[in-house]
């Protein structure tokens, strides 16, 4: 079931008819990335470049951008085959505590879980065939990805490093601005494993070893990202996944263990007595430049690679992208783990990809008793990464997550503004641009499961008075059409403009029955929903930007209103810096234009860039 290098994974792409070869050369500033956009966001295929700028190495980009390929990396029909395979696994451990027999019936299995344990090699490995006689990291195609990046950035990095206190491996991704042949950041963020270990050594005051690696099975750029507790070695995972132990050989120049297989190795260290470096900034997942800031310095004291290796990178933006795919596979794998040990009433779980990962969950729990979606979302928000979630939503069994229809449609009718919601605080991942304070910001949870007292209103609206109001500039009334409450409003920004017109509202009695107004700023297309929620979920702090008002004197209208405008210093409680939109130049997006037959990837595909272009805020990657 495993691959035995990457090639190997390639050749499947090949046969599956699910990956393109481009032979006309092309520049690894911008014009890779900008083909990838064109691609993944129309649900293409995965794109190997043969002559990349000055390199000899091919580049692949987009390898697990669909659904169908994420399973061929996987090797299975469908994710959740491993979601099952890892239930039975909690099954089987679980039965092992009964009498003499029970436990002799899972020794087959338990052999096969041991069989997973990583083996070490005392020879070298594949990826050591060929060492760097310079070590220069100019030589691999590194890729610009976004106009206002700092740099090239090393996109898809599984970076190995050895707890110093407990002799505990880790594997994180954390991208890498390349600085010259031999230095690049490390953006380890302060939650991270790398980040921990880090700490570690400079309490020491110990030189950090680090060992990078590129390609190899899928099955080990998937374990780098997967939100596993820190005693579990992410080899363990991978293993699993490939049903079959990952094989492994020593470092050169330090003592780190990584995967014989692998395309390219690059080893180094990270002195914590060094001063560190600015890095960024980079068009990042959330699909908002984050901003340069100060991390770690990688020094590179050895590279070696494959015969023949391939160097693979991810392009990461405005949703969709790659990673919203490999995200699709975590909420599979790790469901099943948190039904068994922390929440038995879940029945599903999604992160829809226009929450880019942590800002909006939705679940599902077989309901039981009063109160079980705020114990639930309690205990999510405690759980690991979950804790960074922004937007937790907690449906009934019966309904499918996926179906955005019928989850908008079950959250209008069935929630109580004011009852329903849950506001609380914690950790943020920092790279949210919007929170109260860096990395801690406001928590909402919405119960949208029924409730006794459920009784269905009708909403409405006085429109052409809405429209009348000074600061209004559009609304979308498609959801009041429907009969929903729901209600989309584009405001100019000016100081508390979100609260003065929903007091205006209210007080004029201008809506009625609506349950939720949402208003959006300036640039947004307020006609693309999907791009509203991905904006807004960025833009909101749940614990500044989620509010309610008077109808009258002591009495709060039955209306939350959601405040998704980009916040200033000018006219909001704010002082942090606010980052663009991640977006392609007319330049580059000319350029593919000019060479698009050459490419010959079939029919023309205009940029997704071009939509989004209009929606740019003045100044570069950060807005004026």
């Amino acid at each position: 079931m495993a691959y035995n290098n990457l090639k190997e994974f390639i050749e499947l792409l090949e046969r599956e008819n699910e990956i393109i070869r481009i032979s006309t050369p092309v520049n690894s500033h911008l014009e890779i990335s900008e083909l990838n956009d064109r691609m993944i966001k129309t649900g293409g295929k995965a794109l190997l470049f043969e002559q990349v700028d000055n390199s000899e190495f091919p580049v692949l980009v987009n390898a697990m951008g669909t659904e169908r390929r994420l399973e061929l990396a996987f090797k299975v029909n469908n994710i959740e085959e491993v979601s099952g395979r890892i239930e039975k696994l909690f099954e089987i451990l679980q039965s092992s505590k009964g009498n003499w027999w029970a436990k002799l019936k899972v020794l087959p299995q338990l052999r096969e879980i041991a069989s997973w344990t990583p083996k070490r090699s005392s020879k070298r490995g594949s990826c050591q065939e060929i060492e760097m006689l310079d070590t220069n990291l100019l030589k691999l195609p590194v890729l610009t990805t976004w106009p206002f990046d700092g740099g090239p950035f090393i996109t898809f990095p599984v970076v190995h490093s050895i707890s110093v206190e407990h002799n505990a491996h880790n594997m994180g991704m954390y991208r890498m601005q390349v600085f010259d042949k031999q230095t690049t950041g490390m953006h380890w963020h302060l939650h991270k494993g790398g980040a921990n270990h880090y700490k570690e050594y400079k309490k020491l005051a110990k030189r950090m070893p680090v060992t990078v690696t590129l390609g190899g099975d899928p099955a080990y750029t998937y374990a780098a990202t997967a939100p596993l507790p820190e005693e579990i070695d992410e080899y363990l995972l991978a293993g699993f996944l490939r049903k079959k132990a990952v094989k492994l050989v020593k470092c050169l120049t330090n003592d780190i263990y990584i995967p014989e297989d692998v395309d390219f190795v690059i080893e180094g260290y990270v002195d914590p007595q060094e001063d560190l470096v600015l890095e960024g900034p980079f068009g990042d997942h959330t699909g908002y430049y984050s901003l340069a800031d100060f991390y770690p310095k990688f020094h590179v004291t050895k590279i070696t690679h494959r015969r023949s290796a391939i160097y693979p990178a991810t392009v990461v933006g405005i949703p969709p992208q790659e990673d919203a795919f490999i995200g699709l596979a975590t909420e599979k794998i790790f469901l099943a783990p948190i039904k068994k040990t922390m929440i038995p009433e879940m029945v599903d779980m999604h992160m829809p990809m226009e929450g880019v990962f942590h800002n909006i969950v939705l679940n599902s729990i077989e309901k039981t008793f009063p109160g079980q979606s705020n114990k639930v979302m309690n205990a999510l928000w405690g759980a690991g990464q979950m804790m960074f979630n922004k937007y937790l939503l907690i449906f009934d069994h019966d309904i499918s997550l996926t179906n955005y229809k019928q989850v908008l449609k079950r959250l209008l009718e069935v929630v109580d503004p004011i009852n329903d919601i849950l506001i609380s605080r914690g950790p943020m991942d920092v790279l949210d641009h919007a929170s109260i304070k860096f990395a801690e910001g406001g928590k909402m949870g919405i119960d949208a499961t029924k409730k006794v007292s459920f009784i269905k209103t009708t909403p409405e609206i006085s429109k052409l008075a809405i429209e009348k109001i000074e600061q209004v500039i559009e609304i979308n009334d498609y959801f009041i059409n429907e009969g929903l409450g729901l209600l989309l409003i584009k405001l100019k920004k000016s100081k508390n403009i979100a609260r003065i017109v929903a007091n205006e509202l209210i007080s004029k009695r201008l809506i009625r029955e609506v349950k939720f107004v949402v208003f959006v700023e300036a640039v947004a297309d307020i006609t693309e929903f999907g791009d509203l929620v991905w904006r807004v979920a960025n833009n909101s702090d749940p614990g500044r930007d989620c509010f309610y008002v008077q109808e009258q004197a002591g009495i709060t209208a039955a209306c939350l209103f959601i405040d998704g405008l980009r916040k200033d210093k000018l006219n909001d409680v704010f002082d942090r810096a606010w980052p663009n939109i991640v977006c392609m130049d007319e330049e580059t997006i000319d350029k593919v234009d000019r060479k698009w037959n050459e490419y010959k990837i079939g029919p023309f595909i205009e940029s997704p860039s071009k939509k989004y272009r209009s929606q740019l805020y003045p100044g570069k990657e950060t807005a004026d």
